[in-house]
């Protein structure tokens, strides 16, 4: 079996950054703000690049879709491994109002055009936790899927991908060409090396547009806005169980 991986990578606000809703409660502050690939995304590289290395898979392409700054996403995905990658122009307000349905889109017009066998994404982003990108992207192209993959490998013209469910595991059997998710357990993602850091500069980074993919931006969705959790109040000790009782009553759950 040799074909491309088309893999998602997508820059958001890194993990380990504290974050802060705007003050007119428009989306959360992202200038100045540290951003890094997606966790999902990392080992949704990893396991395509695993693939070609085991000869299984020819080229690894890495896409992201997103302002001028994505191109340094796609940059540690060549440095991971990924022989080129593409960046989709998205901008201004319609990068604000860039969802699942859009990158999902915009995925399945590129799996197309490069004649891709199999297309990896992470099974979310730590961003909108929507979850929906690669089941939507499935769905346009009317290819099977395997979500939240913990264990990928190839089973004759096809995969077999175990599943991570409530229940525990499941495994499921998907002729190629398909889309995979990557879920936590599926891999743990190498660190890039100085050498492949210096060796990514030099591959390749296609610039395209949506439009010139025959995708059309227009969200169906509004943020009316965006506002912190409620912030939690302080517990209360008690020292028997009539106490807990009383406690209960009087704040009217009992």
């Amino acid at each position: 079996m040799s074909g491309r991986v088309l893999v998602g990578v997508k820059r958001v606000i890194d993990y380990a950054v504290k974050i802060r809703v705007k003050p007119d409660k428009t989306g959360v502050v992202t200038d100045g703000v540290k951003h890094s690939m997606n966790p999902f995304c990392e080992i949704a590289v990893e396991e395509a690049v695993r693939l070609r290395e085991k000869k299984l898979m020819k080229e690894v392409i890495a896409v992201s879709c997103g302002p001028q700054q994505c191109q340094e996403t796609i940059r540690t995905a060549l440095a991971m491994g990924a022989d080129r990658g593409i960046h989709v122009e998205v901008s201004g307000k319609d990068y604000e109002n860039l969802g699942p349905l859009q990158v999902s889109k915009i995925m399945a017009a590129l799996a197309k055009k490069e004649e891709a066998s199999l297309v990896i994404v992470g099974k979310q982003a730590i961003d909108g936790d929507c979850n929906q990108t690669g089941q939507m992207t499935a769905a346009l192209l009317d290819w099977p899927q395997g979500t939240f993959a913990s264990e990928v490998s190839v089973d004759g013209d096809g995969l077999k991908v175990e599943r991570e469910i409530d229940g525990g595991l499941e495994s499921v059997r998907i002729k190629m060409p398909a889309v995979v998710t990557a879920d936590l357990r599926l891999n743990e993602p190498r660190y890039a090396t100085l050498p492949n850091i210096m060796k990514a500069k030099k591959k390749k980074i296609a610039s395209v547009k949506p439009a010139d993919l025959g995708v059309e931006l227009t969200s169906r969705l509004e943020i009316l806005a965006v506002e912190d959790p409620p912030q939690r109040q302080s517990g209360v000790k008690v020292e028997s169980v009539q106490d807990l009782v009383t406690k209960l009553r009087d704040s009217g759950t009992l």
